[in-house]
């Protein structure tokens, strides 16, 4: 295995960890509608990834980042093809941060639902279009034989990259109410379980549809096991969360998200963004990769720096495990 096979893992690594992460923050975000019925249930769920939300975010920096330094090609290609959705995900990304911060600054109503509805939109559309983005990718847009993209936003909107985006949307909700029933407590915990079923088998038909249809259409025998440890995961995450193992239930969502991701990237491997038009200008981990100078730069610099960070995230969600509730939230929030 080259070095530029390497790093094509170890990005998809890093889009399984954020995906991991922020998708139960999408998750929380969307449920601040979908599952609280008053203010104080919003606060306790907002307060349950307070503490790690935007270390969670960290892993699309690194992702993007590296994408960046190892494939340059890739990282051209991607953003400027699809540089109003994700331009549309930054402003999301910035706004969610910024309410995260702000919600609570003020005691006016007005104020705080403000900074509610922001939550709710700037979780719930990031989401969606995460699984938009990817799904084309996998499908394949149309680039020419200078590597450049020559569609529109238009051609992004498909049947498939849409049906992409309503199961990153619905597994990220899912995945956020499993964290919910996880860490909170009384009548929010209970609700939160409930939702989970609910969500959870809107989320593996659709998942199921999607996930077959790419394996369909590109394929082969090691993408066909991530299917089916995707889907066997969910059917255990979905178990788990009925018979009250909400850690369980956790980490096999956890790993249903994590197979999906993998799942995609082994259908694209050894392309990195196919391309509709012709075969031939299809963008490869080749093609598409830095020096292996570079490469190797980046390797030792990976080495040094990723078990820092692991070892800093895994002390942070230490620190902060406990359940909350609405007695642990002051009356002036």
């Amino acid at each position: 295995m080259q070095l530029h096979d390497v790093w094509f893992v170890l990005i998809a690594v890093l889009w399984i960890g954020y995906f991991f992460l922020e998708g139960f923050d999408f998750g929380i975000g969307v449920l601040t509608k979908l599952l609280a019925r008053d203010r104080a249930e919003k606060r306790v769920l907002i307060n349950t990834i307070g503490p790690v939300w935007d270390g969670n975010e960290v892993w699309l920096l690194s992702a993007g980042g590296a994408t960046f330094a190892a494939f340059p090609e890739w990282y051209a290609t991607l953003f400027s093809g699809f540089y109003l959705p994700l331009l549309l995900i930054l402003v999301c990304l910035i706004i969610r941060g910024v309410a995260f911060e702000y919600r609570a600054k003020r005691p006016e109503e007005r104020w705080q639902t403000n900074w509610e509805h922001a939550i709710f939109w700037t979780s719930l559309i990031p989401a969606f279009l995460w699984g938009v983005a990817f799904a084309n990718i996998v499908r394949g847009v149309k680039i020419d034989a200078q590597k450049e993209y020559v569609g529109t936003l238009l051609d992004l909107l498909n049947v498939y990259s849409v049906l992409g985006g309503l199961v990153t949307l619905t597994l990220f909700t899912f995945h956020g109410a499993v964290f919910a029933s996880l860490k909170t407590v009384g009548d929010i915990r209970d609700r939160s379980r409930a939702l989970a079923t609910r969500l959870g088998v809107v989320t593996a038909v659709l998942a199921l549809v999607f996930l077959t249809w790419t394996q369909v259409s590109r394929g082969d025998a090691t993408s066909l096991v991530a299917l089916a440890v995707a889907v066997v995961a969910l059917a255990g995450a979905l178990g788990a969360n009925l018979a009250g193992r909400e850690g369980w239930s956790f980490a096999l969502s956890g790993v249903t998200i994590a197979a999906a991701v993998a799942m995609l990237f082994l259908t694209l491997f050894p392309n990195v963004m196919p391309s509709s038009l012709d075969e031939a200008w299809n963008l490869t981990v080749t093609n598409s990769s830095s020096s292996p100078y570079t490469l190797r730069i980046m390797t030792w610099c990976a080495a040094i720096a990723t078990p820092l960070v692991l070892v800093y995230q895994a002390w942070t969600y230490w620190v902060f495990r406990k359940r909350i509730g609405t007695q642990h939230i002051a009356e002036a929030h």
